[in-house]
């Protein structure tokens, strides 16, 4: 058997392709789907199987443009009415790739639909050696039940969640292979692992959620304290279920001179600098938002900017796919154009120009400034800087409102990624004393500075 983890680390994203005998199956596809294509190819397999294991929210799925590309049949759970050519599949269904058997069963709670898939080597009568959990177990967490509570009642999906984990998962064999769809960093959980996979026995005894608990108490830890739910989640799902646009469907944007691209501007599309929070601070046009493609790009844009939003896009010339592509993968696929020449065009061109003043974390000090803290709510809890204002950066457009627009506003992240995007989204709002801190709460505790903690007690 011929097993291969994929990981899109923007999305913090596992996707799996197994093979044998000449056969392969792709679990959960990232947009992008060259990667399978390739090493199906290096090994000699014929993907003849695409399964999902429910209809993802946090990003766009390949299994439309993989199917078109191979002929393979796309397998989902019956549940979720998909609206694309399929296998509807529920509670222990089987199908073969050259001697592996794969096995559906039914685990839902991240979503009604969900699946995970039992890895067989042979035939389902042994121990399974793996199970492909998607988003309903990761590795030192579970699935996030929130996610759909605008259509379904949480407490309903959390008690699916209960079954689904202490009913099915959790009664396989210890050593049987743990394989989520996402790792840390993704918002379909809380407390992701930084690792990639484990073992049933390991998360019986490491992971907090899965204690001892009656069905309740697991239903009350589940719903809450869950991070912020991005714009583009519900979106993305919908997408995935009605069968997202073929790669030839979705032609690369134009490059527009410096002129043609301010016009856009004018117009309402969103300027959108993909270059890191340095360079933008530097110089940029005027108006723009940074959002660095070197970190969680598509995830943030997905947060801050509605799907129908036209963008135009500044990047370097050798990132402009990628920067194309990254926003794809979460269904966002209005870009009208891409600065022709870059920031270096832009500028040489005289077009309106802004900049942003940076301080580094270690020298920074309260008074007649002020600090914003963007982080989200655990880690403002756990440590924050004495008189800091906190916004969450999911929020801030929404709570603009509640910062004085007169004031010099510091503003403070973890390492500075999402503080560079606060300090650009601040200065679009007409905010005019802007400051971004250069390392972030990472450099200014490393550096001894002082902090107070908010975490409350716990029942």
């Amino acid at each position: 058997m011929h097993f291969k983890q994929f990981y899109v680390g923007c999305l913090a994203h596992a996707s799996y392709l197994i093979g044998d005998q000449g056969e392969a199956v792709v679990v959960d596809p990232s947009r992008d789907v060259q990667m399978y294509l390739d090493e199906a190819a290096a090994h000699g397999l014929t993907i003849t199987w695409i399964l999902e294991t429910h209809l993802h929210a946090d990003f766009v799925s390949g299994h439309r443009e993989l199917a078109a590309r191979t002929g393979a049949t796309i397998g989902v759970g019956g549940k979720a009415e998909a609206g694309y050519p399929h296998r509807p599949l529920s509670d222990g269904d089987t199908l073969r790739v050259g001697g592996v058997t794969l096995q559906a069963i039914e685990t839902p709670g991240h979503t009604p639909e969900s699946l995970s898939f039992l890895v067989y080597e042979g035939a389902p009568d042994g121990r399974p050696w793996a199970v492909l959990t998607g988003d309903t177990l990761f590795v030192g967490d579970v699935g996030r039940v929130d996610i759909l509570s605008s259509r379904l009642p949480v407490v309903e999906l959390a008690g699916m969640m209960y079954d689904s984990l202490h009913g099915k998962l959790l009664t396989l064999p210890d050593d049987t292979r743990v394989y989520p769809a996402h790792g840390a960093g993704s918002l379909c959980g809380r407390n992701i692992s930084k690792d990639t996979w484990s073992t049933i026995g390991r998360e019986r005894m490491m992971n907090a959620a899965l204690r001892p608990m009656p069905r309740e108490a697991f239903i009350a830890e589940v719903t809450r304290d869950v991070p912020e739910t991005p714009i583009y989640y519900l979106y993305s799902r919908d997408l995935n279920k009605a069968g997202p646009a073929l790669d030839a469907e979705r032609p690369m944007p134009p490059p527009l001179a410096p002129d043609a691209f301010a016009a856009a501007a004018r117009g309402g599309a969103v300027v959108l600098d993909t270059r890191p929070a340095a360079a933008f601070a530097a110089g940029h046009p005027e108006g723009a938002l940074n959002v660095a493609l070197d970190g969680q790009y598509a995830s943030w844009v997905g947060t801050l900017l509605e799907p129908d939003q036209e963008l135009l896009i500044v990047t370097d010339q050798d990132r402009i796919e990628e920067a194309v592509m990254r926003l794809a993968r979460v269904g966002y696929e209005r870009v009208v154009g891409v600065l022709e020449g870059g920031w270096e065009g832009w500028r040489a061109a005289g077009l309106p120009v802004a900049v942003i003043a940076e301080v580094p974390a270690e020298t920074l000090t309260t008074g007649a400034r002020r600090i914003l803290d963007v982080r989200r709510t655990p880690e403002w809890e756990d440590a924050h800087l004495p008189g800091a204002t906190h916004v969450p950066l999911a929020q801030l457009e929404s709570r603009l409102g509640e910062l004085d627009r007169g004031a010099e506003w510091a503003v403070i992240c973890a390492s500075g990624y999402r503080s560079g995007i606060a300090a650009s989204l601040l200065q679009r709002a007409g905010f005019a004393r802007v400051v971004n801190v250069v390392g972030g709460m990472d450099a200014y505790r490393r550096a001894g500075r002082p902090v107070e903690s908010a975490a409350p007690a716990r029942g």
